[in-house]
């Protein structure tokens, strides 16, 4: 029964896979894609415009409210789908572009089901980015469809760069009640939708006029038919009465982010961990913050009032403090069943062949592993890449159908001492870094 059923489902997601990649064969047209080397991790010249770190057909550049300037190359691979390299965040006042990520990309969506019988990796082993998916217009509301090239497919219209409101950036009343500083927050969305099987995924990067990077993968498209199985006990009904259900399973994202703050690769991790003292007799109780820098290979687990960042080798802001971004992940259900799920972060060294967080395709030798769990492994970290596990247990619902609405799970890199102010601080409150005049 095991191997049917693995078979039976295994070949119904190749299938699906292969009918989304015929269905794409009409599109028409030409491109090419930038080459895929590692990325230039010089520092970028001062300049008032920078010189284009690729063609113009794979260059995303958009000036956002509020004067910040997001810019960043893109390609396309056949199992990561969307990549994106030099990703740079130039705020207002800032001279040049401050590097933020030499690339960032998907690195697996990891989907084991409840009752054991199956177990996916819908990247590298289910046809994840020969499921690129046309984009009509509509769906991407005032802004660009690009033209992608896949490899044996052809020219697919399949990558929507465009903004987006996001409501309150900031709000600020001063004491007196006479005046609000408030402003409208827009965010660039870039993003692309893959079908595999029955699922459909949209891979989203949203980058703030804050500089805030949010990552997010949304699952919509249909409940898998042959997952209507009453004979397991695990899955939940759908449909009239207790006659179907679907099959509860997992789905474990991973992303892989190799930071070049301020054009350096050489970063450092750092975690923080807050403890809360109970109050002793009538006073409040107290918190004490510690860092721990981490200089080896880490598989790290998020716990209440723990977090990490990403810290620059070389830059500073105007205050004179080391830039970095903070790891913010979102709600979670990290799975046990695997060593590559049951944590929430690892910073393993940068090796061309770790690429994804499991059933990884490049060859990193006899005893590499093929999964981030077992890369690491004691080594001191030089120049980190930094892996998110972000889990769902989907457990379906009769709302899940039919089409799926999507479920959105991700984290975000929030910018921590970037630069000396809010970035859209308006000018009337510019000179107010430090001790500042309470509410005006």
């Amino acid at each position: 029964m095991h191997v049917t059923h693995v078979n039976r489902a295994s070949r119904a997601r190749r299938r699906g896979a292969l009918l989304a990649a015929a269905a794409l064969l009409g599109s028409v047209g030409a491109a090419t894609g930038p080459a895929s080397a590692a990325p230039n991790a010089t520092q970028i010249p001062a300049a008032a415009v920078p010189r284009p770190e690729c063609s113009s057909a794979f260059r995303i550049e958009q000036k956002l409210d509020g004067g910040t300037t997001w810019r960043m190359c893109w390609r396309y691979d056949t199992d990561a789908g969307l990549v994106l390299d030099k990703v740079g965040y130039q705020p207002k006042g800032e001279r040049r572009p401050i590097r933020v990520l030499n690339s960032a990309k998907l690195a697996q969506i990891h989907v084991p089901y409840d009752d054991g019988k199956a177990d996916y990796d819908d990247l590298t082993g289910a046809g994840f980015g020969w499921g690129l998916q046309n984009l009509a217009p509509a769906e991407c509301p005032g802004g660009t469809v690009k033209r992608v090239k896949v490899a044996d497919l052809g020219v697919i219209n399949g990558l929507c760069t465009t903004t987006r409101a996001r409501g309150h950036a900031y709000r600020l009343a001063n004491d007196e009640g006479t005046k609000v500083w408030q402003s409208q927050g827009k965010d660039l969305l870039v993003y692309t939708v893959n079908k595999v099987a029955w699922y459909e995924y949209i891979t989203e990067w949203r980058f703030s006029s804050d500089g805030t990077i949010s990552a997010n993968v949304g699952a919509t498209g249909s409940l898998a038919p042959d997952d209507y199985n009453a004979a397991d006990g695990r899955g939940w009904p759908i449909g009239k009465g207790a006659r179907d259900y679907a099959t509860s399973h997992a789905h474990n994202v991973f992303w892989r982010l190799d930071f070049g703050l301020d054009g350096s690769s050489k970063g450092r991790i750092e975690q923080y961990d807050s403890k809360v003292t109970p109050p002793n007799g009538d006073g409040s109780p107290t918190v004490r913050t510690t860092r721990t820098p981490v200089t080896k290979e880490l598989a790290g687990d998020a716990r209440a009032m723990r977090w990490w960042r990403v810290v620059s080798a070389t830059g500073k802001n105007k205050d004179g403090h080391a830039r970095s971004y903070e790891i913010v992940p979102g709600a979670s259900a990290t799975h046990a069943g695997r060593g590559f799920t049951k944590h929430d972060v690892y910073f393993t060294q940068n090796r061309v062949c770790e690429q994804f967080a499991s059933n990884n395709i490049h060859d990193c030798g006899a005893r590499g592993g093929d999964s981030v769990d077992k890369w690491v492994n004691g080594e001191n970290l030089v120049n980190p890449i930094t892996w998110v596990n972000i889990g769902f247990h989907h457990i379906a619902r009769d709302e899940d159908q039919q089409p799926m609405p999507v479920h959105w799970q991700g984290f975000q890199l929030a910018p921590r001492d970037v630069t000396a102010m809010n970035p859209l601080t308006p000018a009337d409150l510019a000179d107010q870094n430090g001790r500042h005049n309470h509410g005006s």
